[in-house]
């Protein structure tokens, strides 16, 4: 023990004889470390912040529109529009066995709501009552759309969290009654903030039954067709399997309004899936450049150590020689040696780390912009840094250790 302690109390006599040179090589290790668990702690922010900005839309949601298909089959000079009807929507429920649920909806961007309070030009969405189980619809107060509301045709509306402020200023807005475009309608719930900062979109938005819309405010922009919808919501019955059901769904709409399914430019669509699962492998991709250049770094400050090592056995190749000629053995050297490496490596990695996690715990304080989220110190990254360092550290130590213990007295002694 006494031994342990005299090495010790003489590793930090060396180490502060010669402070700057032993700063600048913790800092380089510091340096290493800290960039690797702050560059892989912001890609993992934004990969979280991504992943909630799509949350906010449902899970597994993909969506199909209105497309254009070829006047006639196999010629793409002329196009004609077609719009997705009620009967697209049946057909998708009824035969497409790859889906979990389908939701229609018409959306209506010019009604106008009025309150008591004020007034506001409503985004206005029919949905049936399972929407809100394929979209993210939170509910604050009140109530979501049942069964008996849309197959009555009940004149009831649920709000966005942006309308409901605009139109009732802080008022109890559930069991008030608004008029859409002098259609009186009574408010039965309201809806949690989706999302965050200045994108209002979403929450803007005004639900009512599916069939009252169809009934009040059909979609005026389809012609002379009758029970025209402006999209269809429809998840897949497995995640994975999310393109099989895309393919049945394609030839349901291709079979229903006469074109050929495989053409995938008559489709006007997105698949939410694709998208976050693309996102994640670009993440993926991110996360290993940015341990990599972390790594690199840290490999560049362990260099610097047994740089440094190698100047400190120079240096003290009398000390060395006239320790070994009174006594001391090869293994008491190279343990001096080693741990005056791995202390220094060790030290300056934990300095690394505790200033990567406090500036991630600073940055946290701060408001995240659109699409991100608070930084995070990431497990696997703190175990390969972890894990770095304790490499760093052997190899730091035990190279110029073993070359320190191999001197021979005489020849130390002899550069003295």
């Amino acid at each position: 023990m006494r031994l342990l302690l005299d090495i010790f109390v003489q590793m930090l006599r060396t180490l502060w004889a010669h402070k700057m040179r032993s700063f600048l090589t913790m800092f380089g290790i510091a340096w290493g470390v800290g960039s690797l668990l702050l560059l892989v702690g912001l890609g993992e922010g934004f990969r979280t912040g991504q992943k909630k900005q799509l949350s906010t839309l449902g899970e597994d949601v993909l969506f199909i529109w209105g497309g254009r298909a070829p006047a006639v089959e196999g010629n793409f000079n002329g196009m004609r529009q077609y719009y997705l009807t009620v009967r697209d929507w049946q057909d998708i429920v009824h035969e497409c066995n790859e889906c979990r649920a389908a939701a229609p909806s018409i959306f209506r961007g010019d009604i106008r709501a009025v309150s008591a309070f004020n007034s506001s030009s409503g985004q206005l969405m029919g949905v049936t009552p399972n929407f809100n189980q394929i979209r993210y619809m939170p509910i604050k107060t009140g109530r979501w759309l049942n069964e008996g509301d849309n197959t009555e045709r009940h004149q009831v509306v649920v709000l966005g969290d942006e309308a409901r402020r605009i139109l009732f200023q802080g008022q109890p807005a559930v069991g008030s009654t608004i008029l859409l475009n002098g259609v009186r309608f009574e408010v039965i719930g309201t809806l949690d903030r989706i999302g965050h900062g200045d994108n209002n979109t979403l929450n803007l938005r005004i639900m009512i039954p599916f069939e009252t819309m169809r009934m009040f405010f059909p979609r005026k922009d389809a012609g002379d067709i009758p029970d025209a919808i402006s999209f269809i919501n429809y998840q897949p019955r497995v995640h994975a399997l999310h393109e099989l059901s895309r393919q049945q769904v394609h030839k349901i709409v291709g079979r229903n309004h006469q074109f050929d399914w495989t053409n995938n430019d008559a489709f006007d669509e997105w698949d939410s899936i694709q998208t976050y699962d693309m996102v994640g492998k670009i993440f993926d991709a991110m996360d290993m450049f940015l341990g990599t250049v972390g790594l690199v770094t840290l490999c560049l400050g362990a260099i610097g150590v047994i740089n440094i090592m190698l100047v400190a056995v120079a240096e003290r190749t009398p000390e060395i020689g006239l320790r070994k000629a009174l006594g001391a053995t090869n293994r008491s050297v190279m343990f001096q040696f080693f741990a005056e490496g791995a202390f220094l490596t060790l030290l300056s990695g934990g300095v690394g780390m505790a200033a990567a996690a406090a500036l991630c715990a600073a940055l946290g304080t701060l408001p995240s912009p659109p699409g991100w989220d608070t930084p995070k110190i990431v497990p696997s990254s703190a175990a390969i840094a972890i894990g770095g360092l304790a490499l760093a550290g052997i190899i730091a130590g035990l190279y110029p250790a073993r070359k320190a213990a191999m001197l021979q007295p005489v020849e130390a002694l002899r550069k003295e």
